[in-house]
């Protein structure tokens, strides 16, 4: 790589490339994850798709390894890499709301908050994940559930088409009739066939919602009583289920202050005059340890985990789905998942039922749609140090649950080094995705990901 070179690039440039020994390169560079602390040989900062196509263009004529960053939020650490090109697109983030038809456009570096706030303003929402830092593309592009996934289905079942740029630098823009074979692939394949430089959903008219956390304790009848209610109730009603420590909040009463706990995140996004019977339902799954639940602007409830988890600690975590609770698979939740090692750790529970199955299974390359619950245990921590004990528990923890559980799980979930249950979570959608990164990506050039190696028919 010459300096002739790297000038050509920077006059294609509206974004500014920034390297080693530049100011603000360390910043630059730092990712969610703290864990990958890597050092790439350059970072463009994309500001439109022309310089989404140039980076392309140079990084594969430089042969440089390529890791495209939306909001940097890859626990893996898929929107880093040494000696390579990060391309960064957090500087494109607008977001423009079409009420005649109640879609939404969203650029790919958009985070879910850049989403929430723009179509909150309009009364409202397009499903989405749980915590607002994370960038919509990754999130999209793996599947995308969160606290609407019973009502409305999952981010990508909601996609109405996109804008790529491919390896080859062409831009293309995929839907149901136009390169449908990339746009089966993009919905829960991940970011394996290009760069999609924007995202049009469609939007539902939800303004408010019901809900906030109930801590109980340990019991495997709440976690029974829970497998009902996300079953049985009306699919406006979502609810995430998780083993962690109970927060210093002030509903908690101190003596159960970083104390195992189970508990149920609700989102009712029903009729308001339903809230009442959304709480007694929720109530009486089991001794209540703390309760906070009120009526709140949607975008709010993504925030809830912003704090405690936010840009620079240290994550590992792995994934798992199943149909539901069986006795085994409860004995080991209670006997792994009180050993939750910190108050930034924990299991947790997703719900895929409701809307989410009225796409078929083969309707998009998303996983494991057929299941019930998706699970990730997610070890989160401070200090170096803490590496071994925390990625331990998360390993016993998996491994534990392995027979009671499905093959693979959530691709936006998984760690690193599960490359062997990608492949298994596709199960026999895996051929389709090989053929047609073959046609779009045959030198496998967008592999900082969760991989899907280019094959043929035959293989």
């Amino acid at each position: 790589m010459t300096i002739a070179s790297l000038a050509d690039l920077s006059v294609q440039l509206r974004g500014p490339v920034i390297q080693p020994g530049d100011s603000g390169y360390d910043e630059a560079r730092a990712v969610y994850n703290a864990m990958h602390d890597r050092r790439p040989a350059m970072i463009v900062r994309a500001k439109d798709v022309a310089d989404v196509v140039a980076a392309i263009k140079f990084a594969r004529g430089q042969s440089l390894l390529l890791a495209v960053r939306g909001g940097g939020h890859s626990v893996p650490g898929f929107g880093t890499c040494d000696d390579g090109m990060v391309l960064d697109l957090g500087g494109m983030n607008s977001v423009s709301v079409n009420t005649s038809d109640n879609t939404v456009r969203a650029e790919g570096g958009c985070t879910l908050g850049d989403l929430d706030h723009a179509t909150h303003a309009y009364g409202l929402a397009v499903p989405g994940g749980t915590v607002s830092t994370t960038g919509l593309s990754g999130l999209t592009l793996g599947g995308g559930m969160g606290h609407l996934s019973r009502s409305c289905g999952l981010s990508c079942d909601n996609l109405v088409s996109a804008e790529v740029v491919t390896a080859a630098g062409d831009i293309l823009t995929c839907d149901e009739d136009h390169h449908a074979d990339l746009f089966w692939a993009i919905r829960g394949g991940g970011g394996n066939f290009g760069v999609v430089t924007s995202f049009k959903f469609n939007a539902f008219s939800i303004d408010t919602v019901y809900g906030g956390p109930t801590f109980f304790k340990i019991d495997g009848d709440v976690m029974r009583g829970y497998d009902s209610l996300i079953t049985n109730m009306p699919e406006p009603f979502n609810a995430l289920f998780a083993i962690v420590l109970a927060p210093p909040a002030p509903f908690v009463p101190q003596e159960w202050h970083n104390k195992p706990v189970m508990a149920v995140l609700t989102c009712w996004s029903g009729a308001a005059g339903e809230d009442a019977s959304i709480l007694q339902s929720v109530s009486e799954l089991g001794e209540i340890v703390g309760q906070a639940l009120w009526r709140m602007p949607y975008p709010e409830i993504n925030t809830f985990f912003d704090d405690l988890l936010p840009h620079g600690l240290r994550h590992y975590w792995k994934a798992n789905a199943s149909q539901g609770f069986s006795d085994e698979l409860i004995a080991e939740h209670l006997a792994h998942g009180p050993l939750v090692p910190n108050l930034e750790s924990g299991l947790f529970l997703f719900p895929i039922n409701g809307a989410c199955h009225r796409t078929g299974p083969d309707d998009t390359a998303f996983a494991n749609r057929h299941t019930k619950l998706s699970a990730v245990i997610a070890g989160t921590w401070h200090e170096a140090e803490h590496d071994a004990a925390n990625t331990a528990w998360v390993k016993a923890y998996f491994e534990a649950l392995k027979p009671w559980s499905e093959v693979g799980g959530y691709v936006n979930f998984m760690s690193g080094d599960d490359q062997d249950l990608t492949d298994a979570s596709y199960g026999a959608k895996l051929r389709r995705l090989k053929e047609i990164k073959a046609v779009y990506d045959p030198d496998n050039f967008f592999r900082v990901n969760q991989n899907i190696a280019p094959g043929r028919s035959t293989d």
